[in-house]
């Protein structure tokens, strides 16, 4: 995954990729430096307690801005879109969007809506996940076989 450097040069705007475990990763945008400390804006649970409760939704949930390291040590830019979408202008469009998400509530949604839709919408005005994408590839064939059978 390229974390043997984990501390690449970010520029406002990148998409940092937090991996979590083999699967999933956590997903933010960098936001720049406050005092000399660099923050990334992340869709995160509102509660410490809140645990992504049944069907993979949390209802308390928001954007926040948080230092960069206090998300993780290892850590890597993945602005995964660039060849086939632009980024949208950190200070005129990005920016702007993420101060006006802080402290909204927001629903976090594991297939719809994760920190990966939402440093995607960010950063290119356009939802993605590729990690739930993968898994999509996997389980739709076994859902469409279930669905022809009627026993789904």
């Amino acid at each position: 995954m390229g974390l043997k450097n984990s501390h690449p040069k970010l520029f406002p705007g990148d998409i940092v990729e937090y991996p979590r475990n083999k699967y999933f990763s956590h997903f933010g945008v960098y936001y720049g430096e406050r005092d000399g400390v660099p923050y990334v804006a992340h869709l995160t649970c509102r509660d410490a307690d809140t645990k992504i409760p049944l069907f993979g939704r949390a209802l308390r949930s928001e954007v926040r801005l948080d230092p960069l390291e206090l998300l993780g040590t290892k850590y890597r830019v993945n602005n995964m879109m660039d060849d086939t979408h632009s980024p949208r202008d950190f200070h005129t469009a990005v920016k702007q969007s993420i101060d006006e998400m802080m402290g909204q509530a927001v629903t976090f949604d594991i297939l719809f809506h994760n920190s990966e839709h939402q440093a995607t919408l960010f950063r290119y005005g356009v939802k993605r996940s590729e990690q739930i994408e993968k898994i999509y590839k996997h389980i739709m064939p076994a859902w469409k076989e279930l669905f022809s059978e009627k026993k789904l």
